[in-house]
């Protein structure tokens, strides 16, 4: 079996590194225009410089999103962005739009292309007819079942790959092609600005009565009708790859750098294991539970057997779940001075048990004992503002480990 890819967002720099440092094996990220994530902080160029050459440095692949639905005035500048993005070195560029097809064809014919998921791909001739203009990769849309995508592996022409979301936020309009965000806010979805309406909270109004407004369901907040629950395929890797995924993408440009940490870590494990078929139910709990120690909704397997059902659908809340915290990075480790040094991210204290999170597969926990300020100072607790910590040290953690906290 080819070694499938695992492949993480990167929403800035920061992101970027936990997702290579975390075991990813590409990332996709925007540079300043053209990409589906105006809510992201993106990238400069020079940005994009220095985590490209972190990335290589590393055996990780870059791809770069181009991929919005563009209109003329988008196009201004187009063809100079894209040979900048080609004098980078970027691995691949994501598009979904025949104009930016073509222009990144003319300027850089050898530049690997991928077809996003915005493109809507539900079937092998379409997959055919990228393969045929150049194309070496399809994104495919998020609608389809393992069957489709089955008969799609077995129908395409063999030399091109299939990438399939794998985790993350689903949206409710086809493959992410929303006009629901314009409609209500004058916000476009598909060139990268959406105002997320399916999250919000919705009540019928009967034309007479423009005042009263009435509960879908039986809910004192209203219902969150087209809010859907996220995409978790962890436990059902194996039936992905033997459905012919060869690239599994992660959503979540937006999220934070723990987000991404702690979803890379547990697919790197899981996707490891599957591919050897050793994947247990035990382990797949374990990794789950994992998962749900960062911000989610409950979990969905969304099209992937089939048509969903109401299950797929969250009608309480648009709100995450979030039973951890993101406590601190680790900055310094002294072992010979018994020194652990942390850049804090949200309030801890003395007493607070604190679990480690790093690469690979070890489970570490501590209880706080005793901390200082970067003063030296003795103190009980360290308040939300981002300062160095110092802890005693902890065998087995390096820097860049993060540490969380149940709440």
């Amino acid at each position: 079996m080819k070694k499938p890819e695992l492949l993480a967002p990167a929403g800035d720099l920061e992101k970027l590194i936990t997702a290579v440092d975390y075991g990813a094996d590409a990332v996709y990220m925007a540079g300043h225009r053209g990409g589906l994530r105006t809510a992201s902080k993106n990238f400069t160029k020079e940005q994009m410089e220095e985590g490209i050459a972190y990335a290589h440095d590393h055996g990780v692949t870059v791809h770069v999103t181009l991929n919005i639905l563009p209109h003329e005035d988008d196009l201004v500048g187009m063809e100079e962005y894209i040979q900048e993005l080609v004098d980078l070195k970027v691995d691949a560029l994501i598009i979904s739009d025949p104009g930016i097809f073509q222009m990144v064809r003319k300027i850089a014919p050898n530049m690997p292309i991928h077809i996003s998921t915005q493109a809507s791909v539900t079937n092998a001739e379409t997959v055919n007819f990228w393969h045929n203009l150049g194309a070496e990769r399809v994104v495919l849309a998020r609608e389809l079942s393992l069957e489709e995508i089955r008969s799609i592996r077995e129908k395409a022409d063999p030399g091109i790959d299939l990438e399939t979301f794998c985790h993350g936020a689903m949206c409710i309009s086809y493959s992410g092609r929303c006009l629901l965000s314009s409609y209500m806010t004058g916000r476009d979805a598909n060139r990268g600005d959406c105002s997320h309406a399916c999250r919000w909270n919705y009540a019928l109004v009967e034309k007479n009565r423009p005042d009263d407004t009435y509960e879908i369901v039986e809910d004192e907040k209203g219902s969150y009708i087209l809010n859907s629950k996220d995409l978790c395929t962890l436990p059902h890797l194996r039936d992905m790859l033997e459905a012919g995924v060869s690239s599994f993408k992660i959503e979540g440009r937006v999220k934070s750098p723990y987000y991404v940490a702690t979803v890379v870590r547990a697919y790197r494990i899981a996707l490891d294991l599957a591919v050897e078929d050793k994947l247990t139910d035990e382990k797949i709990e374990e990794l789950v539970n994992e998962l749900r120690k960062c911000s989610h909704r409950d979990f969905t397997t969304a099209f992937l057997y089939g048509k969903p059902d109401e299950t797929s659908q969250n009608y309480a809340s648009a709100g995450y779940t979030r039973e951890y915290d993101f406590i601190a990075v680790v900055t310094d480790v002294r072992e010979d001075e018994n020194a652990m040094f942390v850049s804090q991210r949200n309030k801890f204290s003395l007493g607070d048990t604190l679990e480690v999170l790093e690469p690979g597969d070890q489970e570490i926990s501590f209880v706080v004992e005793q901390m200082e300020s970067e003063k030296g100072e003795a103190i009980e607790s360290a308040p939300h503002a981002e300062q160095i910590v110092k802890l005693p040290y902890v065998a087995g953690v390096h820097p860049g480990a993060m540490l969380r906290r149940k709440r």
